[in-house]
C-alpha cells in the first residue's frame, strides 16, 4: 500500500497478472476520476477515453496470452503535453501548436507503450514549460488538488495535479529547471529529475536542450522507481543519451543506508519559510534514525544558480523556438501579407506573454557585445558549479535540501512578478545546470493542509542511491 493507504501501481499490476482485476476495469475507474479531476483542477489538455479503453483491452489480451509480463503492464498513466504522441495533439499548452499532431512518438512514450501501460491523456503545463505555476497555459491555469485556490507548481503542474488528485498513479513530466520536482512537492507526489542523458529527449518539445529531462511523477517511491526503469535507456537519436545499460531501479530500492553520509545544504535554509525548514530538519532526524551520518556542506557558487540558469535558459529558448514561425507546422496567421507580416502575426498571436518575454531577453543576451558579457560568463559559472558538486559527491552519497523556498502559493500571487516566480526555482535549477539527479519526497503538511516536501540530490547516475534513501525515509514517515 502507498503512504495514502491506497494500492500502489505495482500492487495493482500484480493483481492484473494474477487475474484478480483487468486493465480495462482500472482504466474505466481512472477515466471516471480523470473526468472529475479535469472538471475541478484543469489538469488535462486532452483525454483519450475511447482510445485508452481500446488499448486496455489489447493489454489484457496480451497479458492473458503471456506476451506481456512487465511490472507496470495495464496501469493507466498520464503524459505531459510536451511529449510527442503519434496521432494525438501535442500542444505544449501554446496557441502556436494548437493544431499540431506529431507523426512520431517520443522515446519515453515508446517505452511506456512497450511496457504495457495505458495512456489516458495529455496533461496541462506552463506554455512551452516556461513557468513555475502552470498558469501560463493557453488552456487556463491548473489547480492544486489540495486547495483549488493554490498553484500546483510548474511546469509539470498537470502531471503532478493528476497524480496528487488521484486521477492516476503515474505520469510523465519534464524537468528543465525544477519542473517535475517543484510541482510534485506542491501536490504531495514523488518526482524524479533524472541525470542528463539518462532518458532520451527524442520527441520532447524542448525548451532548454542542455538541461531538459523527461522523468516520472508517482504516488510513492516504489512506483516512481518502476516508471524510471521503464523510460530510462540509451537512444542513438539523442546525441546526449548516456550509452550503456541502465540500472534496475526497483532492485536498487532494497538494502540498508546505515553508514551513508548525507550532506545537508544548511546555507540553503537561510530565508526559507519556517515550515519548509521544519520539514528538512525532520528529514535530518529520520536520516539519523536510519543510521546515516548527516553533515553540513557548502556549495558557494550555487548562490548564483538562478541568474545563471535564466541567462542560459532564455538564450537557448530564443534560439530553440525560432522554428515555431507558422511556416512548417502550427498556427499560421497573416497569410494575406508579406512573409514578414505572416511571421509577426503567427508568432505574435501564437506565443503567450511569458514566452515572448523570454525570447526577447534571450535575443538580447545573444546579441553582439552582450554574448561574451552574459552568456559566456554564465557558462563559466555553470562549470564552476559543476566542479563544486563533483567535489562534494566524492565524500557523500546524497545531499538534502528544500525543493522550494515556500509552500504552495496562491494562483495569481506571483504571475505578475517574474523575478519572484523565477526565485521559486532557486533550489531545483542548480541540479539541472550541472546534469545530476534530484528527487522530491513528500514530507508533512503546512498548518492549512498543503503538502511539504524535501529534496534529495545525487551525482550523475546516482538515481538508485537517492531512490533507496527516499524509500527508507518514506518507510520512516509511514511508521514502518
Amino acid at each position: 500500500m502507498s503512504g495514502r493507504g491506497r494500492p500502489t501501481a505495482l500492487e495493482l499490476a500484480a493483481e492484473i497478472r494474477a487475474g484478480k482485476v483487468t486493465s480495462y476495469e482500472l482504466t474505466e475507474e481512472a477515466l471516471a476520476r480523470v473526468e472529475e479531476v479535469q472538471r475541478n483542477l484543469n489538469a488535462f489538455t486532452d483525454v483519450w477515453a475511447e482510445e485508452a479503453l481500446l488499448r486496455a483491452r489489447e493489454v489484457d489480451s496480451a497479458i492473458r496470452a503471456g506476451r506481456l509480463n512487465t511490472p507496470l503492464a495495464g496501469i493507466p498513466i498520464a503524459i505531459k503535453d510536451n511529449i510527442c504522441t503519434k496521432g494525438f495533439p501535442t500542444t505544449v499548452a501554446s496557441k502556436i501548436l494548437c493544431n499540431y499532431i506529431p507523426p512520431y512518438n517520443a522515446f519515453a512514450y515508446e517505452k511506456v507503450l512497450s511496457a504495457g501501460l495505458v495512456a489516458v491523456g495529455k496533461t496541462n503545463l506552463d506554455e512551452f514549460a516556461m513557468g513555475s505555476s502552470s498558469e501560463t497555459s493557453c488552456f487556463g491555469p491548473v489547480r492544486n488538488p489540495h486547495d483549488r485556490e493554490y498553484s500546483p507548481g510548474g511546469s509539470s503542474g498537470g502531471s503532478a495535479s493528476a497524480v496528487g488528485g488521484g486521477a492516476v498513479l503515474l505520469a510523465l513530466g519534464s524537468d528543465c529547471g525544477g519542473s517535475i520536482r517543484q510541482p510534485a512537492a506542491f501536490c504531495g507526489a514523488v518526482g524524479v529529475k533524472p541525470s542528463y542523458g539518462l532518458v532520451s529527449r527524442y520527441g520532447l518539445v524542448s525548451f532548454i536542450p542542455s538541461t531538459d529531462q523527461i522523468g516520472p511523477v508517482a504516488d510513492n517511491v516504489g512506483d516512481c522507481a518502476a516508471l524510471l526503469s521503464v523510460i530510462a535507456g540509451n537512444d542513438p537519436r539523442d546525441t546526449n543519451s548516456i550509452p550503456g545499460d541502465r540500472e534496475d531501479y526497483l532492485s536498487a530500492l532494497d538494502g540498508e543506508v546505515k553508514g551513508w553520509k548525507v550532506g545537508l545544504l544548511r546555507g540553503w535554509l537561510s530565508g526559507v519559510e519556517e515550515e519548509i525548514k521544519g520539514a528538512v530538519e525532520g528529514a535530518c532526524q529520520a536520516l539519523a534514525e536510519l543510521g546515516c551520518q548527516v553533515e553540513e556542506v557548502e556549495l558557494p557558487t550555487s548562490g548564483h544558480a538562478v541568474a545563471t540558469y535564466y541567462l542560459l535558459a532564455d538564450a537557448e529558448a530564443s534560439s530553440n523556438l525560432a522554428r515555431f514561425d507558422g511556416v512548417n507546422f502550427g498556427l499560421r496567421e497573416g497569410d494575406g501579407g508579406s512573409l514578414r507580416e505572416m511571421l509577426e502575426e503567427s508568432r505574435g498571436q501564437g506565443f503567450g506573454a511569458e514566452v515572448k518575454r523570454r525570447i526577447m531577453v534571450g535575443t538580447f543576451i545573444l546579441s553582439h557585445g552582450y554574448k561574451e558579457r552574459y552568456y559566456k560568463k554564465a557558462l563559466s559559472v555553470r562549470e564552476r558549479m559543476r566542479s563544486e558538486f563533483e567535489e562534494v559527491f566524492e565524500n557523500y552519497q546524497a545531499l538534502l535540501c528544500p525543493v522550494s523556498p515556500t509552500p504552495p502559493f496562491k494562483i495569481g500571487e506571483k504571475i505578475d512578478e517574474p523575478l519572484q516566480m523565477y526565485l521559486a526555482d532557486k533550489f531545483v535549477c542548480p541540479i539541472n545546470l550541472v546534469g545530476i539527479c534530484g528527487l522530491s519526497l513528500p514530507w508533512g503538511e503546512t498548518g492549512n493542509g498543503l503538502p511539504l516536501a524535501v529534496q534529495l540530490i545525487g551525482p550523475v547516475l546516482g538515481e538508485g542511491a537517492i531512490l533507496r534513501l527516499a524509500k527508507r525515509l518514506e518507510e520512516v514517515r509511514a511508521g514502518k
